[in-house]
């Protein structure tokens, strides 16, 4: 299996002679895909501002190509931690399946963020109108796609006989191929929908039904043991990522910067003003649909809706993509842990990163 190693976090600051440092807890984090600007800028803001060496500790993050390959690595604790979707794990609970032994412990994406998008001259206006048409997604091992299956069969579409997924590869690729009309329609996230609008192509969305508004996206994930044994580890993690989140929101430019500078070949050529404007967005635009509502009242990060986390499910039965609704969701997803994670400054946090550059 082909993984992409990145020292996110990798200088660890020695104390002197005199008082010996306290070594760093090492914490790796498996992505489904590699970290873009929009989510990967909290990981940068934390380190570049301190708040994972506050914490004791050294982070790395670690690619593998889905949640597939990304799931197995947390239950061997090859990983520390992970960050896949939630459909996969849910499946796990059906009959004939291998349990897994996870559970997440934190939201980070506790609303939808999946959609359709169309060009915005396309005749598609609605989910019905994707009825013969051709939907591109990264790999068809994305964990996404359970989720994308049953917002079409709610739709009343059948995926596989009358709309069908193809890989087109992510990002770049995956825009090239809706721009080209090699698919009708990419099922991607709306941040990577955002760089699609911000590169000059104007696009239609198209939301899935209401009833997955405010399910389980991608989360942080540990090994049962670890709940077990090393809470404490979880805890100031979590709350280190969050701190980088608040601060990104209180100077995105910062964060854009400090993401930048952890991934150089990152940073776009050309119009480096017009590029921090754009990436700024990304970033604000994340931040507004994680940290907030879609009225606008502020989240607890990080923080589990079970009851809707559990509509979502009986939808996802519903629409044949779970065979039924009887799942342990306390099982699987836990806000034990999100009191002791939000116990900080937040107004001081805010403060810190308005005066970083």
């Amino acid at each position: 299996m082909r993984i992409r190693v990145h020292p996110l976090l990798a200088a660890l600051v020695l104390g002197t002679a005199a008082a010996p440092a306290l070594a760093l807890d090492d914490v790796t984090v498996a992505l489904a895909v590699p970290a873009a600007v929009h989510d990967g800028a909290p990981y940068a803001a934390a380190e570049e501002l301190g708040f994972f060496k506050e914490e004791n500790l050294s982070v790395k993050t670690i690619v593998f190509q889905g949640a597939g390959a990304l799931l197995p690595q947390v239950a061997a604790k090859r990983v520390t931690f992970g960050y896949p979707t939630s459909e996969p794990v849910i499946s796990s609970y059906f009959a004939g399946k291998d349990i897994l032994p996870l559970r997440y412990f934190y939201n980070g994406v506790p609303a939808n963020t999946m959609e359709f998008a169309v060009l915005a001259d396309s005749p598609i206006k609605t989910l019905q109108d994707l009825k013969g048409k051709k939907i591109g997604v990264g790999a068809l091992t994305w964990g996404t796609i359970p989720g994308g299956r049953a917002a079409l069969r709610t739709a009343g579409l059948e995926p596989g006989v009358n709309v069908n997924y193809v890989a087109v590869g992510a990002l770049a690729a995956g825009f090239q191929a809706l721009k080209t009309h090699q698919v009708d329609a990419l099922n991607f996230n709306s941040s990577w929908d955002d760089q699609l609008e911000l590169s000059g192509t104007p696009i239609r969305r198209i939301a899935y039904p209401k009833v997955f508004d405010e399910t389980a996206g991608n989360g942080f994930i540990a090994h049962v043991d670890t709940f077990r044994d090393h809470p404490d580890l979880m805890v100031r993690f979590a709350r280190a990522y969050t701190k980088g989140q608040i601060a990104c929101e209180a100077n995105p430019g910062f964060c854009v910067r400090a993401f930048w500078r952890a991934y150089p070949q990152s940073k776009p050529a050309g119009d480096e003003a017009k590029a921090l404007a754009d990436a700024t967005t990304l970033v604000t635009n994340r931040l507004r649909r994680v940290l907030h509502t879609a009225s606008g009242q502020a989240r607890v990060p990080g923080q589990y809706d079970l009851k809707a986390i559990r509509a979502g499910i009986e939808a996802m039965a519903q629409a044949k993509e779970y065979p039924s609704a009887d799942v342990p969701v306390d099982k699987i997803f836990s806000n034990e842990l999100i009191a002791k994670i939000n116990d900080f400054d937040a107004d001081a946090v805010r403060a810190k990163a308005r005066e970083a550059k």
